[in-house]
């Protein structure tokens, strides 16, 4: 099959819009920059659109020296740096899993309260925070995702669902917030691979996706429906478990190098 790599996709703050770049650096945990922030409640626990639809209307942009949130439905934005540099740190968790964090400066805080109408703080992931994935599947570190480094969607596989929506509850693909989107091939053909090479650089495919309330979310308006959670629900349950619907499949992968849009994409045997 002649696939390669169509789009990457980073959000440097969990759960707020992201942004397409041509080129990315991989690291330990992740794209360079991707997911490395995230909101925090008075308990240090993340909080994302599941609870806040009003996030989705958030989104970020790299500029000169770090990022711009900006909420579209009023324009106000803020600037934060890619990483704080300094300060000390405070426990927060990602689900049950503690880590350790540095939160932004108080100013930042407020701004965010105002544009979500709850307290929150936005805090950073220093580098010397390890998170490690669920080592049942894979003996890597994370950032701030929900579980690991790397989502990885077809587009096929997109094109698929749609296929079977009506014309207008058509999604897109920042519905699922996948970091690397394959071009080629057949719908879910992801579900299979488990090991691959994009460009030169090995990913392990370790489980699939399972899929919650916030792909019904419009990531433009905040506003929620039923679709396309109630479609997958149809066609998408994981057979050895029926209360999960997956679509596209988490991944690990090399640590170090540089992946760019039309890199082709190939089937790897470990070993070989």
């Amino acid at each position: 099959m002649n696939l390669h790599l169509a789009s990457i996709h980073i959000h440097p703050v969990k759960s707020l819009g992201g942004f397409p770049v041509d080129r990315a650096r991989l690291t330990d945990r992740g794209l360079e920059h991707d997911r490395r922030w995230m909101l925090v409640d008075a308990e240090g626990r993340f909080i994302s659109q599941r609870e806040i639809p009003a996030m989705a209307c958030l989104h970020c942009k790299p500029t000169a020296k770090g990022f711009q949130v900006t909420d579209i439905r009023d324009g106000r934005h803020l600037d934060l740096p890619w990483a704080l540099q300094s300060g000390s740190t405070m426990p927060a968790s990602v689900w049950d899993e503690p880590v350790d964090v540095i939160p932004a400066p108080p100013v930042m805080a407020k701004w965010f309260a105002q544009q979500l109408g709850v307290s929150c703080t936005p805090v950073f992931m220093p580098d010397g925070t390890l998170r490690p994935t669920d080592t049942r599947y894979a003996q890597a570190v994370t950032s701030l995702s929900d579980g690991f480094p790397y989502l990885i969607l077809s587009q096929t596989s997109l094109d698929d669902l749609n296929s079977r929506l009506g014309a207008h509850s058509q999604v897109s693909m920042d519905r699922f917030r996948p970091n690397l989107v394959i071009a080629g091939g057949t719908a879910f053909q992801e579900d299979d691979w488990r090991h691959i090479l994009i460009g030169e650089y090995i990913f392990h495919l370790v489980k699939p996706c399972a899929r919650c309330i916030i792909t019904t979310t419009d990531q433009r308006t905040g506003a929620r429906g039923k679709e396309p959670l109630a479609t997958l629900s149809r066609y998408r349950r994981r057979a050895s478990d029926a209360a999960k619907v997956d679509f596209g499949m988490n991944a690990v992968g090399s640590i170090d190098g540089v992946l760019r849009v039309g890199d082709a994409v190939k089937m790897y045997e470990e070993g070989s």
